[in-house]
């Protein structure tokens, strides 16, 4: 008998107009999520600037419906840059602290991964102040 066995591996950061490209067009396609999910925990993995993760995860964070997947990895992936660079703005902050209170109200709203990103964020947070 033969195993397969699986192996996960993280996604690269691509190129800021890749992502964005991408972000955006999930935003309007729900479609598209899985596409942009990818592209989001790349760059909070592996990005070097900490300002357009932080962008592109308030913008995922704050636009996305309700419902989706995106809600949920973009708190995750705040408390990815937070642990990662020991920062976040204040924005992000209350963003990824938004995100998260919406999950305990209701998971199908957004879903847990947000609850763990603000677990991150309260760990490895230095904040930044009037970012």
């Amino acid at each position: 008998m033969t195993h397969s066995h699986r192996t996960f591996e993280n996604p690269p950061a691509l190129p800021h107009d890749v992502v964005a490209k991408a972000l955006e067009a999930a935003l309007r396609d729900s479609t598209l999520e899985a596409t942009a999910a990818a592209v989001l925990v790349g760059i909070a993995l592996n990005d070097d600037d900490r300002a357009f993760i932080e962008q592109c995860c308030t913008e995922v964070g704050s636009r996305a419906a309700s419902g989706s997947q995106l809600l949920g990895l973009a708190g995750l992936c705040l408390g990815h840059t937070a642990r990662r660079f020991g920062q976040l703005s204040d924005r992000a902050v209350v963003l990824a602290e938004a995100l998260a209170a919406r999950a305990e109200l209701d998971p199908s709203d957004v879903d847990g991964r947000a609850l763990d990103g603000r677990d991150d964020i309260r760990s490895y947070l230095h904040r930044v102040e009037g970012e």
